[in-house]
């Protein structure tokens, strides 16, 4: 027998005394008119007990017992409902309310039977009263109607007030929402952030839309995927890795400003940064260069900080980061030499890139001379770019989908927005000439064939929709889940997404 199943057998057999006593143990007929958070702010303010005892009027209020103080013919209960990580205008604690129940208001039967011999802390109850302050000036709600709505069968854990097993947070996320305000607070930090971008995208009137998420081609980025078939087709189709070439068939299709907040899935490692599902908001704007995109990425995420937060300066990864606009802006080549690789010179030859990146003691035995430069700037550059840095120019080589540099085919028009030393947008000038698409994507396939299993496939559907004429474009991603990370300043991508993939385990409580 494990170590739970006496306490739940405990509280089944509560369960049917209450059915046996008359009481529906999972009622669903009580009205909730007051939030928790509603009532702190409604007397908050008023410090006097006599005149709070004289408000006659009454509050319903619902939420899960965390606490019990029994005193003989009364009792102390601290309830917690969903507002209760919501700020109170007076500064008083919103982790909870304080509920009195007293044996002679609410009645023999209710405080014998349903009050003392059958609630637990975890159950979820309803009750009725009005506000007091206790004597040491405590807020309280004065019960005068009291009943049990959810009767739980299994405890919190014991130590429920901060539950801090990472195993136990992630399988059960419930349990950590119960037990850590801050935990709830974060996702409502991203929920909040997500109603701003749609906001914003629509101020700029972009369309949002939605594109398939199952595809018979894995494209729009350099990933693997995860592959799955299609039994009534008898097909093969693969987990969407970006919508990039759906959302540019929109814009062939007449849609100028689009975008889509879309679930993407890569079959690849899972890391404080990386989960295999993960939340995007992909962007493509006719007639713009990666200029302009530059300019509404700093536009948006400041503004997201500063509706979400009501500033923009944040705390990420034990830094002080500032998201007030202008960003720092680099090309590729000068984030390399400020960082202490090579010169631009030096990156710019074949051979010095090479030997520049053996001595740094990576492997060159693949790459090609725009792979070096990448490799380089990775090594040196990429985890020292702590405040919002844009880093633009990539190497035509490491960007098949970007529009080549007029001036210097050798770059391509792409930038990506780094901060604390991790990539939190991808961007570039749309590659619209499809001969040239089709020449980028044979080399890829080039590269597959020599086992890069991330390398780009060949896509004739979207090839046959560019030909039909994609104006000059330009588009972004941004990684929601890493974009929350960064308002809700935690470190790892499991605490902004409520059930993160893990590995599985033989059972789970």
């Amino acid at each position: 027998m494990s170590e739970m199943e006496p306490l739940v057998a405990q509280r089944a057999e509560k369960r049917s005394f209450l059915r046996q006593q008359g009481d529906d143990p999972y009622a669903n007929d009580f009205k909730v008119d007051t939030l928790a958070a509603e009532f702190m702010n409604c007397y908050g303010a008023e410090s006097d007990n006599e005149v709070l005892q004289k408000i006659d009027k009454k509050h319903a209020i619902a939420g899960r017992v965390m606490a019990i103080n029994r005193f003989g013919k009364a009792a102390f209960l601290r309830v917690q409902d969903g507002s209760a990580d919501q700020p109170k205008d007076d500064g008083e604690s919103s982790a909870w309310l304080q509920i009195y129940v007293k044996r002679d208001v609410v009645g023999e039967r209710t405080y014998d039977e349903v009050f003392k011999r059958a609630l637990d802390i975890g159950d979820i109850i309803g009750a009725v009263g009005t506000p007091m302050r206790t004597k040491t000036g405590e807020l309280t709600l004065k019960v005068e109607e009291f009943r049990i709505l959810t009767k739980t069968l299994r405890p919190l854990p014991e130590k429920w007030h901060g539950l801090s097993d990472v195993e136990t947070r992630y399988r059960q996320r419930y349990l950590d929402l119960i037990t850590n305000p801050s935990v709830r607070r974060n996702f409502k930090i991203r929920s909040e952030m997500v109603a701003f971008l749609r906001y914003f995208m629509s101020e700029r009137s972009f369309l949002e839309v939605e594109t398939p998420m199952l595809h018979p081609v894995a494209g729009g980025a350099a990933a693997r995927p995860f592959k799955t078939h299609h039994n009534s087709l008898d097909v093969d189709l693969y987990m969407r890795i970006a919508p990039e070439l759906y959302l540019k068939r929109l814009v062939v299709g007449g849609f100028d400003r689009v975008y889509e907040i879309n679930r993407c899935f890569r079959n690849e490692g899972i890391s404080s940064f990386h989960n295999p599902e993960f939340t995007t908001l992909e962007s493509y704007q006719a007639y713009a260069t990666y200029r302009d995109v530059m300019k509404m990425v700093e536009d948006m995420i400041s503004g997201a900080a500063q509706a979400v937060l009501n500033t923009t300066q944040v705390q990420f990864l034990g830094h002080d980061i500032s998201l007030a606009p202008p960003f720092a802006r680099m090309s590729m080549l000068e984030a390399i030499e400020q960082h202490g690789g090579p010169s631009q010179d030096l990156s710019l030859d074949p051979h010095k890139a090479r030997e520049a990146l053996t001595q740094a003691g990576c492997d060159v035995e693949k790459l090609d001379h725009g792979q070096c430069i990448l490799a380089l700037f990775e090594h040196f550059a990429e985890s020292k770019l702590i405040q919002p840095t844009i880093v633009y120019d990539y190497p035509v080589s490491v960007s098949p989908l970007s529009r080549i540099k007029s001036d210097d085919p050798f770059f391509v028009e792409r930038f990506e927005l780094f901060l604390g030393g991790h990539e939190l947008v991808n961007a570039f000038s749309e590659l619209n000439d499809p001969i040239d698409q089709r020449e980028r994507f044979e080399k890829q396939m080039q590269l597959r064939e020599a086992g890069d299993s991330e390398a780009h496939e060949m896509d004739e559907s979207f090839l046959r929709a560019i030909e039909h004429g994609l104006p000059p474009t330009a588009g972004f991603g941004l990684g929601i889940d890493r974009l929350a990370m960064v308002l809700s300043g935690v470190s790892t991508i499991r605490d902004v997404i409520l059930f993160p993939q893990l590995r599985p385990i033989a059972t789970e409580g």
